[in-house]
């Protein structure tokens, strides 16, 4: 079936000499994986390598067989150009960071609109704004609303967050955030990314940082830690 929609970039993978296996996240379908043969060559032109990028915003026309096997494009171009997430260091180092996050996050291959509206308009976001200290923190935080375990805030008073379940506790029992980490955890969940970034201190986005990625760990079945969260930690420092 022939099907035109938007899609974004979440990973490439180079396979033998000259062609890609690359991941997309959907409008239309959700997640997709598709072979690009001779992606490195220039006779290509209209399946660039610059077009898999991380978290590149496409608009495709692809075949899909829905076989549980490789898909294959038709066409690519760009849904948006980015201005600068390309030429940012500390941008690109999010954006590859947040890649592998989704990687590792969005497993279903089920349509999931909210989702990817909300990732695009996300992305639209960074790439137009200068003050990005917490985005990648804001974003891990709200992709867990899409992905069915964001925080239950009824009782948000609570002293303790409580990560099993997802909720906030009077008590500290096993598995509970402590009270310093719990209040750094709650000022996240009121931040928006238009919010002031300088909220938080170097090392109290990198307590939330630890918090998110055991968050994940332990409500995602496979996930794994980035292996450009090293990098990341360096430009923040």
């Amino acid at each position: 079936m022939l099907v035109k929609t938007k899609a974004i970039v979440i990973s490439s993978l180079k396979y033998q000499e000259k062609s890609l296996i690359v991941k997309c996240f959907t409008l239309s379908d959700g997640l997709k994986s598709y072979f690009v043969q001779s992606a490195f060559s220039a006779k290509k032109s209209n399946q660039k390598i610059a077009y898999f990028q991380p978290l590149t915003l496409l608009e495709i026309e692809a075949n899909h067989k829905n076989k549980g096997t490789l898909e294959h494009f038709k066409e690519i171009r760009l849904s948006t150009a980015y201005h600068t997430i390309n030429t940012d260091v500390i941008k690109s180092t999010i954006v590859i960071f947040l890649s592998e996050i989704l990687h590792h996050s969005i497993q279903e291959e089920e349509k999931n609109e909210n989702l990817f509206i909300f990732l695009e308009s996300a992305l639209l976001w960074l790439d137009h704004h200068e003050e990005t200290s917490n985005f990648h923190l804001i974003l891990m935080l709200e992709v867990t609303k899409f992905l069915g375990f964001y925080p239950d805030t009824s009782e948000i008073d609570g002293k303790h967050f409580e990560m099993k379940d997802g909720f906030f506790t009077p008590f500290l029992g096993i598995g509970c955030l402590n009270e310093h980490e719990t209040h750094l955890f709650k000022k996240l969940i009121e931040l928006k990314f238009d919010s002031n970034q300088k909220v938080f201190a170097g090392v109290e986005r990198q307590i939330l940082l630890k918090i998110l990625l055991d968050y994940y760990t332990i409500h995602l079945d496979g996930f794994k830690k980035p292996k450009s969260l090293e990098v990341l930690k360096e430009v923040f420092a």
